[in-house]
């Protein structure tokens, strides 16, 4: 089975190195490419905005969701495919996820890890079945990961549910692993 939309979250800020922004430009265009749909925060700055911008320069689609408050706080892209604007955190995750058949977590800050752990949790809770990956650029997740092996370790989270998020350093590679979950 195909992704015909993808969710990716990540950063407001494009950070200090630039490899960062040239990824997300990069899985812009192959999304457009793919004719894979983007489902993101809604905003045009940082990673989001070289995203969105890479993906529509592309002749690809994105969807972005942001709530009220953020629309003045990130700048609301102006030239999506689609832009909802919805009034809470709850609802915006909601629909991101409504509209995703999987999700990638690109480099970002707490508001990305929020979405990556709140997509985790509804796998292991069974409010959805939806594949989950996180794209290791540049070795960003990789005290990320150790945490994860500790909690398994620990005893606070089974192997299965740790397997649910597939981790790769190559986007082409993640998307294949995500397709294979579906």
């Amino acid at each position: 089975m195909k992704i015909q939309s993808l969710c990716i979250f990540c950063g407001s800020k494009s950070g200090h190195h630039p490899v960062y922004a040239e990824t997300a430009a990069a899985i812009g265009r192959e999304l457009a490419q793919r004719k894979i749909r983007l489902i993101y925060g809604g905003g045009s700055v940082g990673l989001m905005g070289i995203l969105a911008d890479s993906c529509l320069a592309a002749g690809g689609e994105a969807t972005g969701v942001i709530t009220r408050k953020l629309m003045d706080l990130e700048v609301g892209h102006p030239d999506l495919s689609e832009l909802c604007i919805v009034d809470t955190m709850m609802q915006r995750k909601t629909l991101m996820a409504e509209r995703s058949d999987a999700f990638i977590s690109l480099p970002g800050s707490v508001g990305t890890l929020d979405e990556l752990f709140e997509m985790l949790t509804w796998t292991q809770l069974d409010i959805h079945n939806k594949p989950s990956g996180l794209l290791n650029i540049n070795g960003y997740f990789n005290q990320l990961i150790a945490l994860l092996e500790q909690i398994v370790t620990e005893g606070f989270l089974s192997q299965t549910h740790a397997d649910q998020l597939h981790v790769a350093t190559d986007f082409n590679q993640l998307l294949q692993r995500l397709e294979e979950k579906l």
